[in-house]
């Protein structure tokens, strides 16, 4: 049944002052997340609200993200496309090939390439990233690898983390960043 929750995710920042919350939803063709991440920074507060939009096989088909940034209105929208990924209308250099939208200010988005990941070895997956500022995507090089322990490895550039993940696929444990349970 199109627009039916599955779960929603519920995280506290541990690298400062904030909150996230997240549904998945079935969309009519593919999945829906929708959120609202809350946080300081600066002296700064941020709100903003995010809906990323994938198909079936869990791949990233739009994100919209809108809201305040340290004051700053935000209204973002991306889309994918063949020859790369646009925001605002504007192509994103080096993003051809990316898969999935992951969005810095939220751990939400690790769920797209999880939902997608093998128990048999590492997922790599190239994600066009939303750096903290919100003014550009870059590509970004990840691996997500399941464990004996049940934790999920991910790496980066210059970032490893150990993550604890609900069968939903949302991550509960961001070691260092994040931390929350999931309902449903």
């Amino acid at each position: 049944m199109p627009g039916r929750a599955l779960a929603m995710a519920h995280w506290r920042r541990l690298d400062g002052e904030g909150t996230d919350r997240c549904t998945l939803a079935r969309a009519e063709n593919g999945w829906l997340l929708t959120g609202q991440v809350h946080w300081q920074e600066g002296g700064e507060e941020s709100s903003l609200l995010y809906t990323v939009r994938c198909g079936p096989d869990w791949a990233t088909l739009s994100a919209d993200i809108a809201g305040e940034r340290a004051g700053a209105p935000v209204a973002l929208r991306i889309l994918s496309g063949p020859q790369g990924w646009r925001m605002n209308g504007v192509e994103q250099p080096g993003t051809a090939g990316c898969t999935d939208i992951d969005l810095s200010f939220t751990p939400a988005t690790n769920l797209l390439p999880l939902r997608r990941l093998m128990p048999e070895g590492p997922v790599p997956v190239r994600a066009a990233w939303l750096v903290p500022g919100l003014d550009r995507l870059a590509p970004l090089e990840q691996s997500y690898c399941p464990q004996e322990d049940g934790s999920v490895a991910y790496t980066s550039a210059n970032f490893e983390a150990r993550l604890e993940v609900h069968p939903s696929g949302f991550v509960t444990r961001y070691p260092g960043l994040w931390e929350g349970w999931v309902d449903g």
